[in-house]
């Protein structure tokens, strides 16, 4: 009886240490940046330190050290598809994301183990990848370790690292014309077909553009109220140097876009009109 009594003060002492926890902010709190890319997206989670005073690089984080890119665990990249960095194929999947930092230029390392904890059993045979990046300096000061996204393009995009005066950018490109093409073929022989989005993919990309004023014309046609796809196609009859089709189509734009008080098109139709009118002297 008195080892049963004993044991039970042991369990409720140890359950109540166990309750007695405080909650408060993380040092290095965790985040995830999104960013839709190409035909999916490209996602970051890492944990974020702050200066607080300190020499960052050369000092908190070394020199000519293997750094996780963050704090805490290793920092995890995720493409929703195939890319290519530094000119080599990065296939869809997960990765770590390491980095060893010098004072003129940084290793960037893609690793093909996602669950590390920190640099405890990194392997550089693991390693898909590593290229050399120059680091650039900033005139302001970021206090916050921060991992974002900038100079976005429908096949471009940059990875930006930036912590205290320095920034590293990583060039990330997409090729998905291909799947788009193949998409499109395959849409438009159905019913029900996409004509303004597959006219407009055409004439963004320097298409057929023959191919692509037949899809816009239908697509007006059928929303002759869309003033958008009365645009689309007056740009691309200027591409087609019809002119005076340009001229015609626009105005059409012009005036349902005022009706609708969408100023932003009427401006955009006026460009046209005043392109067409030019060139066409």
């Amino acid at each position: 009886m008195k080892k049963v009594i004993i044991a039970f003060f042991a369990l409720t002492l140890s359950l109540g240490l166990q309750a007695q926890t405080i909650k408060m902010p993380a040092s290095s709190p965790t985040a995830t940046v999104k960013q839709a890319f190409g035909l999916s997206e490209i996602s970051v989670e890492y944990n974020r330190p702050s200066a607080k005073g300190r020499v960052v690089f050369g000092d908190v984080v070394p020199f000519d050290v293997l750094w996780r890119t963050g704090a805490n665990a290793a920092t995890k990249i995720t493409f929703g598809e195939d890319v290519k960095i530094d000119g080599k194929l990065v296939p869809a999947g997960s990765y770590s994301l390491f980095s060893i930092p010098s004072k003129g230029e940084w290793t960037i390392i893609l690793n093909k183990n996602p669950k590390l904890s920190g640099t405890s059993g990194y392997t550089e045979a693991e390693d898909l990848m590593r290229f050399k990046v120059k680091p650039q300096i900033k005139a302001d000061k970021v206090e916050t370790f921060t991992i974002g996204f900038n100079n976005l393009t429908a096949k471009t995009a940059t990875l930006e690292l930036s912590w205290e005066n320095t920034l590293v950018a990583i060039e990330i490109a997409v090729e998905f014309d291909e799947k788009v093409m193949k998409n499109i073929e395959s849409v438009m022989a159905k019913d029900g077909r996409p004509f303004h989005q597959a006219a407009s993919y055409y004439y963004e990309n320097k298409k057929d553009m023959k191919q692509a004023l037949e899809w816009a014309t239908k697509a007006f046609e059928l929303n002759p109220t869309y003033y958008w796809t009365a645009l689309l196609k007056a740009r691309i009859q200027l591409e087609l140097k019809d002119y005076k089709g340009a001229i015609e189509t626009a105005k059409q734009a012009n005036k349902l876009a005022a009706a609708d008080e969408d100023m932003a098109y009427v401006k955009m139709s006026e460009e046209v009109i005043a392109t067409a009118m030019k060139a066409g002297k």
